[in-house]
């Protein structure tokens, strides 16, 4: 009764004022949705569309997220630009086919919905008969929300379970390891496809190599090195790293044992938060190498440990955004030792390729950049642009003029990183066919999609911005006062930063990376305009502040000058 008069007072209310009221439709479905419960965004729409033409609205826009995860609304463009448009009160109602499609995290939907209310939008969800307009239908809708993100914690936590008892009855909980390959063993349960690690000899062959230089005497990046100039490569067909020999050699899979478990809580704190007590049992699988290997391994490792790195002074600021002026990687620090006349030692310390240091010669060179003379460099540059006007002018000119014309000067980049994310989203479709063909089973299924959400999310997140600029036909028209602002007050907060992590945190935020040229000097630094920055360095007033509101569309503007101007 309650919903027939709540539809009854929305149909008196449409024609008494004889307002067209409009409507925004949105719509999301991730990849393990679709193959476990056969949701689509189609039949989403559809049924959306046919509530708009029962109950008299007219669609504003279809705002749909295809193959995202609700955990969040970051990455997820169709939800910014529903709230771009709701800050705008471009229509009157927002409408899902359920709740958990706007998000999954009750503080998400919670915080929508206040957001909607705030411009006097409502919110229906087509599955759920409930209305946000009134106390009781809030009350309702806070109760949902809270069960919707228990039945999702729930959820998760049966999934970890069960292959926390897989891991404790040794068996492979999914994922590529280089030495073996997965493959798919009968099982009494029809519903549920076991997987078993069974040994790939040539990598096998590789792992062997790794063991065997270790426990001969060389380390980490040696055995890198020599890997990668021998023509050796990892699981995924690339060169091996210092981490990747150490994972290698810290794995007690290759003996025969299973280990899971080892990083906990792995979507919120990532590589932070191991756990000191994993589970280590015996697998089903055949081990690569011996136990004499093993402990011999075992033994080397904790002979070097607690051997403390030189100390040296410097924190280095510019790593991560000084790219090698060969291979394009982020530079880290490097050091070597000079011996003077007198027999006193002296530490130089670099700027190096971050691809030498960590795989080797076979990958690059070192390129090295005097760190003193890079960070000074840069510095003197930054203020210099803060303090001359007339280069900042000849630089917003020159930007405007290149994105009238049609250059925008994130285009490249824009195009990797679809390319990446295509790739991604490839791997995706190719491990949900896998699923769909009884190749892999759930556990699996979570655990690799959990690894290729995450890179996708974090594409998505730097892709958005470049995306919305062109939708919109073409980048934000750079502002003389507003980059005058951003540089003069980034100095004033680099000059009374009170520690160097908080200097080198600035640095990253306004830099979006250096160039060297051939001869190893500063070529180009080029500084990036976003919304994280505007609000960081507090531009407000005038017709600069509406691009900091959390509702404007999201842009990125890069702008490069040389160090001759």
């Amino acid at each position: 009764m309650q919903n027939y008069a709540m539809k009854l007072n929305d149909q008196l209310d449409l024609n008494l004022t004889g307002e067209q009221k409009h409507a925004a439709l949105y719509a999301r479905v991730s990849t393990v949705e679709q193959a476990e419960e056969g949701y689509s965004i189609d039949e989403q729409i559809n049924l959306l569309r046919e509530w708009c033409e029962r109950e008299g609205y007219t669609i504003y826009n279809e705002y749909v997220d295809r193959g995202i995860s609700g955990k969040n609304i970051k990455g997820r463009p169709a939800i910014q630009q529903l709230l771009h448009d709701a800050s705008q009160k471009a229509f009157d109602i927002v409408l899902v086919w359920k709740m958990n499609r706007l998000s999954r995290k009750s503080s998400d939907l919670l915080s929508i919905v206040d957001r909607l209310q705030n411009k006097n939008i409502g919110f229906r969800s087509y599955t759920e008969r409930y209305e946000t307009e009134t106390a009781s239908g809030r009350l309702q809708f806070q109760m949902m929300a809270a069960i919707a993100e228990f039945e999702r914690a729930n959820i998760a936590e049966n999934v970890k379970m069960g292959m926390m008892a897989r891991a404790r009855e040794g068996s492979w909980n999914g994922g590529q390891v280089l030495g073996y390959d997965v493959v798919t063993v009968p099982s009494d349960n029809r519903k549920r496809k076991l997987s078993k690690l069974v040994i790939n000899e040539g990598e096998a062959q590789t792992v062997r190599k790794i063991f065997e230089l270790y426990t001969q005497g060389n380390g980490y990046k040696s055995i890198a090195n020599r890997l990668n100039k021998e023509g050796y490569r990892t699981k995924k067909n690339k060169e091996f790293s210092i981490n990747g020999i150490k994972t290698i050699l810290c794995n007690p899979i290759y003996v025969g044992y299973i280990r899971y478990n080892v990083r906990r809580d792995w979507n919120e704190k990532r590589r932070n938060n191991i756990n000191p007590d994993p589970i280590i049992t015996k697998g089903h699988h055949t081990p690569i190498i011996t136990e004499t290997t093993w402990e011999r391994t075992k033994s080397i490792m904790k002979s070097r440990t607690g051997k403390p790195n030189r100390i040296h002074s410097g924190d280095f600021p510019l790593t991560g955004i000084l790219k090698c002026p060969v291979c394009g990687a982020g530079m880290v620090v490097g050091r070597t030792i000079n011996t003077n006349k007198d027999g006193t030692k002296r530490v130089l310390e670099y700027y190096v390729c971050g691809a030498w240091k960590n795989k080797g010669t076979a990958v690059c060179r070192s390129n090295g950049v005097r760190a003193e003379y890079a960070e000074k460099y840069v510095l003197e540059k930054l203020a210099a642009l803060a303090n001359n006007d007339s280069l900042v002018q000849r630089i917003v000119e020159s930007i405007n003029q290149k994105n009238k014309d049609g250059i925008t000067p994130l285009q490249k980049e824009y195009e990797i990183l679809k390319k990446s994310l295509s790739t991604m989203q490839s791997k995706k479709n190719k491990v949900l066919g896998l699923y769909e063909d009884g190749v892999l089973n759930k556990a699996d299924l979570v655990t690799r999609l959990d690894t290729l959400n995450g890179e996708i999310e974090r594409l998505e997140e730097r892709i958005a911005p470049i995306e919305e600029q062109m939708r919109q036909g073409g980048y934000h028209k750079l502002d003389f006062e507003l980059v005058k602002q951003v540089m003069q007050n980034f100095m004033i907060a680099y000059k009374e930063a009170l520690t160097p992590e908080q200097r080198k945190r600035l640095l990253h935020l306004l830099i979006h990376k250096i160039t060297i040229s051939d001869n190893r000097k500063i070529d180009t630094i080029q500084i990036q305009l976003n919304k994280e920055v505007i609000k960081h360095f507090d531009i407000n007033g005038g017709e600069n502040s509406s691009i900091a509101d959390e509702f404007s569309p999201p842009f990125s503007i890069v702008f490069q000058f040389k160090g001759g101007e």
